[in-house]
């Protein structure tokens, strides 16, 4: 089972939950992306997305802290899902050194600067504020690991498309996983970019 080969601290936080097996998807999707490949990870609401992302983020950084840039990039729709997401992370990192942060349009850029310049190792934000970031050199890329896109269904707007596209295009040895319900068209377009030669784990 995926779920036996995962760090001690996040089987500890599973069996907080009283999680003991893995969905259908996270049985088929976990292995394939501990792999280190690229993957679109696509399957309904509530088939255990968001914990794949969550279990196999933290796994990737081994769940220490280490330096201040971040190692980890999720991009997610909005303020309200950054929070959500940020809420969700921190019940796993309750007990690790790791440093999570939320990012978004309504909060000041300057004070996110500042903030993530203190130091942390996951990072979750818009395609337009990793945009703005990168522009203002507000985040530093050189230790990303990982880059992980949730709920990605929302990229079939333009403009959210667009700025991550702008971002990731520069990204250089780094692992990138797509979280959908549908595997549309605007997601496949993501092979031309980044997603090249990526494995495609359905429910």
């Amino acid at each position: 089972m995926p779920f036996n080969k995962l760090h001690p601290a996040l089987l500890d936080a599973l069996e907080v939950r009283s999680i003991k097996t893995p969905t259908p998807l996270q049985k088929r999707s976990i292995p394939v992306i501990k792999s280190g490949a690229n993957v679109f990870c696509i399957g309904p609401k509530d088939c255990g997305k968001t914990t794949t992302l969550i279990l196999t983020t933290l796994q990737k950084l081994k769940c220490e802290a280490i330096e201040n840039a971040p190692r980890a990039i999720v991009i997610v729709k909005n303020k309200s899902r950054a929070l959500e997401l940020h809420q969700a992370f921190l019940g796993y990192t309750k007990y690790t050194s790791l440093r999570v942060y939320a990012g978004y349009e309504e909060l000041h850029i300057d004070i996110q600067k500042s903030e993530i310049f203190m130091g942390i190792d996951i990072l979750i934000t818009t395609p337009r504020m990793i945009q703005k970031l990168f522009l203002q050199n507000g985040v530093s890329i050189s230790q990303l690991k990982i880059l992980s896109i949730a709920d990605a269904d929302f990229l079939s707007q333009r403009s959210e498309f667009t700025a991550l596209i702008s971002v990731v295009e520069s990204l250089k040895k780094c692992q990138f996983i797509v979280y959908a319900e549908n595997f549309h068209p605007q997601l496949k377009r993501l092979e031309d970019y980044f997603m090249e030669h990526a494995k495609l784990v359905q429910k």
